[in-house]
């Protein structure tokens, strides 16, 4: 498969590193990503993780808006103001860094959720209720899962 599926909660080592899941670490193999393009998300306490077409997906939005606008100026800031690229190690972990741990309450674990062309960090907690709030609205609103 080319996405990233699921979610793995792992530790981070004595020297801030946290191992990137298995079947992650091959959809970045398969679709060729060597440096990963990192954004704080727009909505939720994470980091959105992919490579340069998540970049670029942003950086397409921005530009389909009046350069001068209000609107494209806070995207700029928040897609630009707001990203760094990370690589992984050989060993395939990613360093978690505080750009990651202020943003997201990070501390001794990570959760790795995928997002389709993407994936996500957080800290486990905040995930787990997330998710359980994304549950909860669905079913408020009658909606079933499959």
């Amino acid at each position: 498969m080319n996405r990233f599926l699921s979610n793995a909660t792992n530790r981070i080592d004595a020297k801030g590193r946290v191992s990137v899941p298995a079947p992650f670490r091959a959809v970045l193999a398969q679709r060729n990503i060597q440096e990963l393009y990192c954004l704080q998300d727009l909505v939720f306490p994470a980091i959105s993780v992919g490579g340069p077409d998540l970049l670029e997906r942003y950086e397409r939005q921005i530009a389909s808006a009046d350069p001068f606008s209000p609107e494209a100026n806070a995207m700029s800031l928040l897609v630009h103001g707001g990203g760094v690229f990370l690589r992984l190690d050989a060993e395939g972990r990613l360093m978690v860094t505080d750009f990651i741990r202020d943003f997201t309450g990070i501390t001794t674990e990570v959760s790795f959720v995928g997002r389709s062309d993407h994936f996500q960090l957080w800290q486990p907690q905040a995930f787990h209720e997330a998710q359980a709030a994304a549950r909860e609205g669905r079913a408020r609103f009658g909606v079933r899962s499959a």
